[in-house]
């Protein structure tokens, strides 16, 4: 492992020579004003009469050859509170229709029409924001991390306070947006950020960009950016304090076990604090999650746990500085272990209270990160559950052009339940400490990660560490990437998300893409992915190697097929069907051949469809598997969707036949920019339940709502009710 791992680091440090060439383009530059401009979209101030517009925006989809056929005009001003952007989306013939697939901020997805502005204030290419409007004035704003590589590290959870309208003209639409500079976090006396913008127009089916970007790469991708230049040093950001109170009213009652809890009001709230710069303290006290849409159900025929993001406010703000470290199922700190415990009397997860939690996160310096939190959980006796302390501490220091190192400490301290729940058990402690390096190369084209990790406990075995490295190479048409991953028997996080342990584990993949000179498709070609996966006591345990062919259309539809070959050790009995059935039995092994497809169809459409599946063996017998979404749009007033999930299951004797089915229509209603109704109802036989989530939320001011929340879960032969709950919520924004 420690030669694979020293092999890796050579050729990284290696790659990080790679360079991109760089742009001459002189950037864009903000006039300072003396005043304030209204926000209202329709550029009639004198300052957007002048000079300082910059325009030529070029394809990055479907092309990155040419010009954009919808070309796109910018310009920034500022004063010593906004800083002010205009825009405008012109058209080569006169329209009045884009799409817009909801009123609800925070829209994302190739199907919306709109212009975002990402600003990378300290200019390290790796860390910044993204404003987005589209022609309706819907908002949306994000935080990037990681130089935006991937999906994920797009973070639309963040919420803050800013202006924006948007105007649609016969020929172009225009957007004006004011950015209070207490928003942002960036250096003071400053007098550059980088910054980018791009746009998506539907209609074209055409993704643009003001800074060049290859057309293998995200629209986001933080590595390509130009200069935005002040004619003065920046005023300081100024105070941003705001202060986030709620009140809330619910009940519930548990028909399975005989309780229920009467209407009783609650109160809380969060505060979020500008330390110097580039800072951010959060604070929250009885913290409320009950209007958090509840996790879309899978059919779990997975062995092992299933993963489900995060979908908490108070934990995703920086989230990147803590959910960063590892990689792929193997986490080291997961923030739903926070808050969800494990009922004694059950065996089943349940939230458990927060008492209290903070947070601090942001730049010391230009090139060092920091993110400490603090929390604490109650304690439960009649569920058996004893409360909580978590501490997680993480330091990242930005190396060479793009890349980082980071160092993590995860504590996890359990109260002593039997002298009331005040001490510390000190015999169930969890602690984990961790370095990770992360490579970006300067061109984008080498990515890679390389960490070790340790826990530590009471009662630890010698075999309590877990390693990897990884690295990976993507160009215009080709693509290969090596992964190698250790997890120790006795490694256990128990704030992380590592479902297994004891193994070693090498990856390799390739892939290859043609561009085409068609009319309709846009790129096509093969790949290979392969894992396998052993330990020293029982050799090879798992493996799964993939043939798989993509084509993706103008349209951004797109589809893959794959042919999988698939080899299985049960290290404990196993039902396949996971209803109860007999299980296959331990140390037992099986390799099977089965075919799988994705697809999406053109997502602009009023009716879009996608979905994946798979055929052929598994285990002993056969599966068919489909899972998909339907979506029809009404405008952007109604999405109505339906989540299908089918899996017919046929096995020998002694094991079960099974026809597993999830269906999950939902229905939402965006009555106007701050009036949305929400419906969700997800019947699951395999864990044979219905539930239903309806949620209506009322944006009465800016980040500023009231929400009234309805669940409840029923048997679905009878339809007896298992347990329901309603809240009411209210909260309010406060700038101070």
């Amino acid at each position: 492992m420690k030669r694979i791992i020293f092999v890796f680091i050579l050729i990284s440090t290696i790659c990080k020579s790679s360079f991109a060439q760089e742009d001459p383009h002189p950037g864009i530059f903000a006039d300072k004003l003396n005043g304030f401009i209204k926000i209202d979209g329709l550029l009639d101030e004198q300052v957007w009469q002048e000079d300082g517009w910059v325009s030529d925006f070029v394809q990055t989809f479907p092309s990155d050859t040419s010009l954009a056929i919808v070309q796109t005009k910018v310009k920034i001003v500022y004063n010593e509170k906004f800083l002010y952007i205009a825009a405008v989306m012109l058209n080569p013939e006169p329209r009045d229709e884009y799409v817009s697939t909801s009123l609800r901020r925070d829209y994302r997805g190739n199907q919306n029409d709109g212009i975002s502005f990402v600003l990378d204030t300290f200019k390290d290419k790796t860390n910044g924001y993204i404003f987005g409007v589209n022609p309706y004035g819907v908002q949306r704003e994000a935080q990037m991390g990681n130089g935006g590589l991937n999906q994920t590290d797009f973070n639309l959870a963040w919420d803050n306070k800013w202006y924006a309208e948007a105007k649609i003209h016969e020929d172009h639409w225009t957007v004006e947006v004011a950015i209070p500079f207490s928003t942002l976090r960036y250096k003071d006396g400053g007098t550059s950020w980088n910054v980018n913008f791009y746009r998506i127009d539907s209609k074209y089916s055409e993704k643009s960009t003001w800074t060049p970007i290859p057309k293998n790469f995200n629209v986001t991708h933080m590595a390509f950016s130009r200069k935005l230049t002040f004619p003065e040093p920046l005023p300081k950001s100024g105070t941003n304090i705001s202060i986030i109170p709620y009140a809330a009213m619910g009940t519930s009652r548990n028909y399975l076990e005989g309780f229920s809890e009467p209407l009783r009001p609650a109160f809380g709230g969060d505060a979020k604090i500008g330390v110097g710069p580039a800072l951010n303290l959060d604070l929250t006290v009885n913290p409320d999650f009950s209007q958090v849409e509840v996790d879309e159900q899978v059919t779990n025929l997975d062995r092992f746990e299933i993963f489900f993001p995060e979908r908490r406010q108070f934990f995703l703000e920086n989230a990147d500085l803590f959910a960063d470290f590892g990689t792929d199922r193997i986490r080291p700190f997961f923030s739903r272990r926070i808050g969800v415990d494990r009922d004694e009397n059950t065996g089943q997860n349940v939230q458990n209270p927060i008492f209290y939690g903070a947070r601090l996160s942001g730049k010391l310096t230009d090139d060092l990160r920091i993110g400490a939190m603090n929390m604490q959980t109650a304690n439960d006796p009649l569920r058996g559950i004893s409360g909580k302390n978590f501490t997680v501490a993480a330091l990242q220091k930005k190396v060479f052009n793009r890349s980082n190192v980071g160092v993590m400490l995860v504590n996890r301290e359990s109260m002593d339940i039997h002298k009331g729940g005040t001490s510390i058990q000190h015999d169930a402690s969890n602690r984990l400490a961790g370095v990770d390096y992360n490579l970006f190369s300067k061109d984008n084209r080498w990515s890679g990660k390389f960490f070790y990790h340790r826990t530590f406990e009471e009662v630890a075995g010698p075999d309590a560490g877990t390693g990897h490295a990884q690295l990976a190479f993507s160009d215009v048409n080709f693509s290969a990437g090596l992964a190698y991953s250790y997890v120790g028997a006795d490694y256990n996080p128990l704030v992380g998300y590592t479902p297994r342990t004891d193994f070693q584990r090498i990856s390799p993949e390739l892939g290859y893409v043609f561009f085409p000179k068609s009319s309709n498709i846009n790129r096509h070609g093969p790949g290979f992915k392969s894992e396998t996966l052993w330990n020293e006591t029982l050799g090879v345990t798992d493996e799964l190697h993939t043939l798989n062919y993509l084509v993706q259309f103008d349209s951004f539809a797109e589809m893959t097929f794959s042919y999988n070959n698939q080899y299985t050790y049960l290290f404990f009995p196993f039902d396949p069907t996971r209803t109860g059935g007999e299980p296959l039995l331990s140390g037992t092994s099986y390799r099977n051949n089965f075919m799988g497809f994705d697809f999406r169809t053109d997502p602009r459409k009023t009716f879009a469809l996608l979905g994946k599946g798979q055929i052929g063996e598994y285990y002993t017998g056969t599966m068919s598997n489909f899972s998909g979404t339907t979506q029809w749009r009404l405008g952007y007033l109604a999405n109505i969707s339906m989540n299908i999930s089918y899996s017919r299951i046929r096995l020998p004797d002694p094991q079960i036949d099974a026809d597993l089915v999830l269906i999950g229509p939902r229905i939402d209603l965006t009555f106007t920019k701050s009036l949305f109704w929400t419906t969700f109802v997800q019947y699951n036989n395999q864990i044979d339940n219905i539930n239903l989530n309806t949620r209506l939320q009322w944006r009465y001011a800016p980040v500023s709502d009231l929400f009234m929340v309805y669940t409840d879960n029923y048997f679905p032969e009878s339809f007896a009710s298992k347990q329901r709950a309603f809240v009411m919520k209210l909260n309010y924004w406060l700038n101070l």
